[in-house]
């Protein structure tokens, strides 16, 4: 089992021990994408949504979920982050149906990477989107959810390559 690092000599799944890695910068860069209505975008886009302003409060989530990513997924470690930025941007991919695509990039120096943080706040900021606009249009497509960039630590940076 010497190649699988998540796992222990009983096969078991375990936290990766990372007190002897070095702090290094990373960062990290995910993409998420909400489809919507064209009622729930002129909603949006009019701060007239019931809830109150929805990119402002999806923003808000994508940081706290960006924070919170070791106590959701298994074995995250606490990291002491040191930037989160989400924006976003619409597109109108038909008559009637517009695309919110949502950028996060998150920052820590640390001894590991940020890249479920990442993934994380984009995941949880259009989810927060679907929540706040669900009483208007529950036919929302949230997705895909990708990681584009990283940089720092032991494997190298990444970047991807492919057009999703």
């Amino acid at each position: 089992m010497a190649e699988f690092t998540h796992f222990n000599e009983e096969g078991r799944a375990k936290m990766v021990d990372v007190s002897n890695k070095p702090k290094t910068v990373r960062t990290a860069f995910a993409h998420s994408s909400i489809t919507v209505s064209e009622e729930i975008y002129q909603k949006i886009t009019h701060h007239e949504m019931k809830k109150g302003d929805v990119l402002a409060v999806a923003q808000v989530a994508a940081v706290m979920a960006a924070k919170k990513t070791w106590e959701i997924i298994p074995m995250c470690h606490p990291i002491p982050l040191t930037g989160i930025n989400i924006s976003f941007s619409w597109e109108q991919i038909q008559l009637k149906q517009y695309q919110l695509h949502i950028a996060v990039s998150v920052k820590t120096i640390g001894s590991t990477g940020v890249e479920m943080e990442a993934l994380t706040a984009a995941s949880a900021c259009a989810l927060t989107v679907y929540d706040m606009c669900k009483a208007v249009d529950k036919g929302m497509v949230i997705g895909p959810t990708y990681l584009v960039e990283k940089t720092g630590g032991k494997s190298g940076d990444y970047k991807r390559t492919d057009l999703i």
